[in-house]
């Protein structure tokens, strides 16, 4: 299988993606972004519509390494929601400064969200810039504040693609 790579905008940022028809390869934030497609749900994530990447595949999530299962933990976090460090280091009996480590070492945030991963006293880091982290997190709860009016916001998942949109 092919991969490709394409760009699309979050705010100032290019998010790039390389991924093929069944996975997502890497994720990237930059000044710069390769002209192509990405995955629909991603681009729809940038553009500030509520979804559910946990469609997407990564490759990150397919053996049982530390890491590995920090990841899986990690894509339990709900959209518009955080966690600490520490909460999902104890759901994976490890210790906090590790899932700090497999954040910075996430080779596909969005699909992974480690976004929504914070510090006990604070935000966190982010690569390559901690305001990106603070504008996703900004970006998601203004998403769930404006569609929720006290409902549970529609949370679009790859059942509600158009059938010319795939998930991949």
């Amino acid at each position: 299988m092919e991969i490709v790579s394409g760009s699309c905008r979050f705010g100032l940022w290019y998010v790039n993606v390389w991924w093929n028809d069944t996975a997502v390869q890497s994720v990237r934030f930059s000044t710069t972004g390769p002209v192509g497609e990405v995955p629909p749900l991603i681009r729809r994530y940038c553009g500030g519509q509520p979804v559910d990447c946990s469609a997407l595949d990564s490759f990150a999530l397919h053996d049982d390494a530390p890491y590995s299962r920090i990841y899986r933990t990690v894509r339990s976090v709900p959209y518009g929601t955080t966690s600490t460090y520490g909460e999902i280091a104890e759901k994976v009996g490890t210790s906090p400064r590790v899932v700090g480590q497999a954040m910075a070492r996430n080779p596909t945030p969005l699909v992974i969200p480690c976004h929504r991963i914070v510090a006990a006293q604070g935000i966190g880091g982010f690569t390559p810039e901690v305001e990106i982290k603070e504008a996703l997190l900004a970006m998601e709860k203004r998403v769930l504040h404006k569609n929720t009016s006290g409902k549970k916001p529609n949370i679009i998942n790859t059942s509600q693609l158009p059938a010319t949109e795939s998930r991949f």
